[in-house]
Formats: C-alpha cells, sequence, structure tokens
C-alpha cells in the first residue's frame, strides 16, 4: 500500500501524524536564524539544499523544519522535506539487486530527493517482524539511532514492506550517492530524509548506505572486524563499486541470540 508519509505501526504505540511541536510565530514569508524557535540549531537549508556540514563534523546536525502550528507562510525556505518529492523518479529492475530506484533528471548536490517512509514501529514489533523472516525474505525494517546530549539513544523503527513509499526500492551501496538524515517537522518522530551527497546524472540508479554512515564514511577497522564475525548471517552485496564490502551491512541488535 502506498502512502507518502509515514504511518503508525500494527503496535500502534507511535504516532507519526501527531503535532506535538509548537510553532514559531515569525511573521514573514522567510524565517531567519536567531529569531525563529525552530532555527535554534543554526540554518538548515541553503537555496532548497541541505546546508553542508564541516569536513570535521563525523555527525548530522538536528534538523528542524517549520510546521503546522508556524506562523509564517507555506513558502518558508525552512519547508524542504514536508513538501515531498520534487524530481522525477522511477522503480526498475537491476541485473541483481531485484528492484531498485532511478532518477530522470539531474539532481544537484545537497538537494532533498525522497523519504524512507512506512510504518513506525516500537522496540518489540520490529524484533517480532525480524524473527517472523526467513532467508529468503527481504528486510525492509531500518533501526535508526540517535545519541542524545545526556548520553541516552533514541531509537526509530521504520517497516515500508507493507505500507511505504518509492524509499523501499533504494539499494544499498558501499559508494551510495545519498545520505540519510533524520528531519522532524511536527513531533520528535523524524522523517529519514534521504539528500543527495553528489551531483548526480539523469538515469543513475540512486542508493544509500543501510548502515546509516553519515557522510557516508569508510568503514573504519573496529567496525569491520566485528562485521566479519557475522558475515555467515549476511547477505551478499551486490553494489560492485571499487570499495564493495561484499556483504550488506548487518545489525543483529533486533535479531534472537542463538
Amino acid at each position: 500500500q502506498y502512502s507518502p508519509d509515514n504511518v503508525a505501526g500494527a503496535d500502534g504505540d507511535i504516532d507519526p501524524t501527531e503535532i506535538t511541536f509548537p510553532g514559531c510565530f515569525c511573521h514573514t514569508s522567510s524565517c531567519v536564524v536567531h529569531m525563529c524557535s525552530c532555527l535554534c540549531c543554526g540554518e538548515n537549508y541553503n537555496s532548497l539544499c541541505l546546508r553542508p556540514t564541516e569536513e570535521e563534523e563525523e555527525y548530522a546536525r538536528p534538523v528542524f523544519e517549520c510546521n503546522a502550528m508556524c506562523h509564517c507562510g507555506e513558502s518558508c525556505p525552512n519547508r524542504v522535506v514536508q513538501r515531498g518529492l520534487q524530481f522525477r523518479l522511477e522503480v526498475f529492475k537491476t541485473e541483481k539487486k531485484g528492484w531498485g530506484l532511478r532518477t530522470l533528471e539531474f539532481i544537484t548536490k545537497g538537494r532533498f530527493v525522497c523519504e524512507y517512509a512506512g510504518e513506525v514501529l516500537g522496540f518489540n514489533e520490529a524484533c517480532r517482524r525480524i524473527q517472523a523472516q526467513t532467508s529468503k525474505d527481504s528486510n525492509y525494517i531500518i533501526a535508526v539511532r540517535e545519541h542524545l546530549h545526556n548520553g541516552e539513544i533514541m531509537e526509530t523503527f521504520v517497516d515500508p514492506a507493507y505500507i511505504g513509499n518509492v524509499g523501499r526500492f533504494l539499494n544499498h551501496s558501499c559508494e551510495p550517492n545519498l545520505f540519510m538524515v533524520p528531519v522532524r517537522v511536527d513531533s520528535m518522530v523524524p522523517r529519514l530524509a534521504l539528500f543527495a551527497a553528489t551531483d548526480i546524472s539523469a538515469g543513475e540508479e540512486l542508493s544509500f548506505d543501510y548502515s546509516g554512515r553519515f557522510h557516508n564514511l569508510a568503514v573504519t577497522g573496529r567496525e569491520q572486524k566485528s562485521l566479519e564475525e557475522d558475515n555467515r548471517l549476511r547477505k551478499p552485496c551486490y553494489c560492485g563499486s571499487r570499495t564493495c564490502a561484499s556483504f550488506l551491512p548487518w545489525d543483529s541488535s533486533l535479531f534472537s541470540t542463538p
């Protein structure tokens, strides 16, 4: 079932459509830093492109867009992900990877491309679905972990297997042209937004790193050792990139321990 936005999962613990953020009181069409409460972490976008991060930054900055309660207009430049798809994309059959997604037009680096939307699940339901899968089943569940300033970790589980959008057709690549950033609009439930990591040509397949590495940074030695220990449970990677790790990223946290 197609849905452009996240929906509440079968467990019903989280309603991603609920509006819990207060709006800003800007009365201009363009919200500005230091004047807008939604921009307390700094400017998010520049000409529709995600503001570039400094080279030394290893983590994504929090992104809060203006929301339904804000006094600014729909043309506010701090409204990007919520506007949805702006590019013509095509689902197509790949040679080895099943279905894939490609763009039919040029995409500039930094532009929002699409969202990875589906059912927002609680931890227990995500575990139940993962553990019910067989080796032949495709796993669409993505686990996003955000490290908060107080040391806590906020987890979001999205499953587009039954209800989702075009993001479910994105394949993994060890050298992807997209990267994922959690973007918040109406509540603390993030939208998993995918932005162009580089200029992307028309006809090019779109991909992201399933491990969620920010800036698409290379795998560290410690991560590689951990991954090698789990190779027997992992699926082969067919991305064909020069730095291909041979296997798809693996996260054992949702699987029961043998």
